[in-house]
């Protein structure tokens, strides 16, 4: 591994633009590393979707390769970071960036770490869409399909109340209302490659999250276990599913933490 500072790529979750991170991403950037937050292209714009038809998952993941491959060229290591829908695409992204895999090869440079912040994390054949059909239907965020094939949040005192259980029902309704649409196709796309076989794997549980719940992402930790044969290097916090809209700093330390121990 390269004795310099890893440079470090955030995913973020559906329907939510890179600068929604910024609260916990800002802080980390000041400290001297290299950290930015990509747009996921399954991700509407803020002024409308994209046009042509919705990018799918695999997009999103040949995406974030791409985004990749610019830093190992340079031969640095790097850390990816996702949030909810996030985990999917990046434990799709890496096949053949991993570190590892890289040096059998001669080559300087790779992912080093996978960190996964209360994400959905699948197995392969599976989609969000078969992960989330295990949520209690109260906590199951409703969306509105348009004829272009986005999803549009439909409900957003009930998205509020779900999504950003943890802080004042009007600030969540206020995120809420920020976000953009997010392509249908990409939550019933199914993992096909699983990098969190290959690539030590941090994950931060949210112990209040009602969207992905406690039992599915200690669900999602032994299957990483069982598939990789690694333990994972878990934190916890008593957050709900977004820990950037209420208690950042934890967030901070948490990726803090990760880039030491990578």
């Amino acid at each position: 591994m390269s004795t310099s500072k890893p440079s470090i790529l955030f995913i973020p979750g559906s329907f939510a633009l890179p600068e929604f991170y910024d609260v916990v991403l800002d802080p980390i950037k000041a400290q001297g590393y290299e950290i930015r937050a990509l747009h996921l292209l399954t991700v509407g714009l803020t002024t409308g979707p994209r046009e042509g038809a919705p990018p799918t998952m695999y997009d999103d993941a040949a995406f974030i390769a791409k985004e990749v491959e610019k830093l190992v060229d340079q031969e640095k290591d790097i850390i990816l970071i996702g949030h909810s829908y996030g985990g999917i695409p990046l434990s799709q992204s890496t096949k053949g960036l991993g570190i590892e895999e890289r040096k059998a090869q001669g080559k300087k440079g790779g992912i080093v770490k996978l960190a996964y912040m209360t994400c959905l994390v699948p197995d392969i054949g599976q989609s969000a869409m078969a992960m989330l059909t295990d949520v209690k239907e109260e906590h199951r965020v409703q969306f509105r399909l348009d004829e272009r094939g986005w999803f549009h949040q439909n409900d957003i005192p009930r998205a509020a109340s779900i999504s950003f259980s943890d802080i004042p029902q009007e600030e969540g309704e206020a995120w809420i209302r920020r976000m953009p649409a997010h392509s249908a196709v990409s939550f019933t796309n199914e993992l096909t490659y699983a990098g969190y076989k290959d690539i030590p794997v941090s994950y931060l549980i949210c112990e209040e999250d009602l969207v992905i719940p406690l039992r599915m992402q200690r669900d999602e930790i032994e299957l990483i276990e069982k598939v990789s044969g690694k333990k994972v290097d878990v934190t916890s916090i008593k957050t709900g599913h977004i820990p950037p809209a209420s208690q950042p700093q934890k967030v901070i330390d948490w990726i803090l933490s990760v880039i030491a121990k990578a």
